[in-house]
């Protein structure tokens, strides 16, 4: 495993975090908290030593299984992550005891790192009024809190904003081959470690999309070299010297190990060339087949109507990206149960808000529903 330090924390952390928001899951659609809990320990004994949860991850429960994964010692090894949620905050009050109560679900009594969590133009300007500033004050003085950060959802502009105002220690941001301009992009990212924030990386992967193989996509990857989707994605992150920590929201057994062997490739400025011209020519066939701005992130959820929205976009991409058109409607019809597909939109637009990619939900559902005929 190799390691960086964030400029304002004098901790060696792993250039992959476990990202702790796609746990492997039940028949039932509950954390499969023995494969979780057998995951992150063999994250942690094999060098992991960053871990990232918030408190919707799956339905509160992600929280809770972390918890239970670091007892036995493990929690003293590892730096441990996890987010106010802004989206619930009501007063100056409610911020002590969304923390508190993430400190038991953690079975802890500090956290390493604590963002607030998703912040946009809008949050932003909601966490200034109530005082997040004398929150995150009072629980670094009484030890809850070691490092404060946060992560971000919006305009490049805002971004600025809020590096510029509080005594970060450091940002997490989504950033990707894909997404180089999206939200704080490559500017927010420069700009943050201009101020001496440390920079945790999200969806480096797109959930998981950028990780599967594209017909069209192979001969250009064979122009890279040897190495997976996947390895390239990861890769081209970590080529970022700003970048500290990179997150993957493992589900298997498998990708935790992949992505452990490409950690070894992570050294920052080491792509040459021909890789990199090779991955942004991937970029562009991917960005040009892509239907749904969609990382499968699931803050939409649950849908007040039982639409799987996220389900829906990536059978949809799918069938488009991966020129696989039958087997993503065949997916689509088996794998989703009848209250579930896209026709069952009704346009009531709560999912709108709550993305943070700012994908027009009602009207994409519109043309996946017509795509898929149902």
């Amino acid at each position: 495993m190799l390691y960086r330090k964030m400029p304002r924390c004098d901790r060696d952390l792993s250039i992959l975090g476990f990202g702790c928001m796609r746990f492997p899951m039940t028949k039932e659609g509950h954390v499969d908290e023995a494969k979780a809990i057998e995951m992150v320990r063999y994250a942690i004994d094999h060098g992991v030593n960053y871990l990232d949860t918030a408190w919707p991850y799956h339905d509160g429960e992600s929280e809770t299984v972390l918890g239970k994964a670091l007892q036995d010692g493990y929690r003293e090894k590892v730096n441990l992550a996890t987010k106010l949620p802004t989206w619930l905050i009501k007063s100056r009050e409610d911020m002590d005891y969304y923390l508190d109560e993430q400190l038991k679900r953690l079975q802890t009594d500090h956290i390493d790192f604590y963002l607030i969590h998703t912040l946009d133009r809008d949050s932003w300007a909601k966490m200034q009024e109530l005082g997040f500033d004398r929150f995150l004050d009072s629980a670094i003085e009484d030890g809850r809190i070691t490092y404060p950060g946060f992560s971000f959802h919006g305009e490049l502009d805002t971004f600025k904003s809020v590096v510029d105002g509080y005594d970060w220690t450091m940002t997490l941001i989504q950033y990707n081959y894909l997404d180089e301009q999206l939200q704080a992009g490559t500017e927010g990212l420069r700009y943050a470690a201009k101020k001496n924030l440390g920079v945790a990386v999200m969806e480096p992967l797109r959930g998981g999309a950028m990780a599967l193989k594209t017909p069209a996509a192979e001969p250009l990857w064979a122009e890279a070299g040897k190495g997976t989707p996947a390895e390239w994605g990861l890769r081209w992150v970590w080529d970022h010297p700003e970048v500290t920590v990179v997150l993957s929201g493992m589900s298997r057994m498998s990708q935790l190990k992949q992505n452990l062997r490409s950690a070894r490739k992570g050294l920052p400025s080491s792509l040459t060339a021909k890789e990199r011209s090779a991955i942004e020519k991937v970029r562009d066939l991917l960005q040009a087949q892509m239907k749904v701005n969609c990382t499968g992130c699931r803050y939409c959820m649950p849908c007040p109507n039982g639409v799987a929205i996220p389900e829906c976009f990536s059978f949809y991409n799918s069938a488009f990206m991966f020129d696989k058109p039958r087997k993503a409607k065949k997916s689509y019809e088996f794998f989703l149960g009848d209250t579930e597909y896209a026709s069952k939109c009704t346009g009531c637009g709560e999912c709108v808000e709550k993305c943070p990619q700012g994908v027009a939900v009602p009207e994409k559902m519109k043309e996946v529903a017509e795509y898929f005929g149902f």
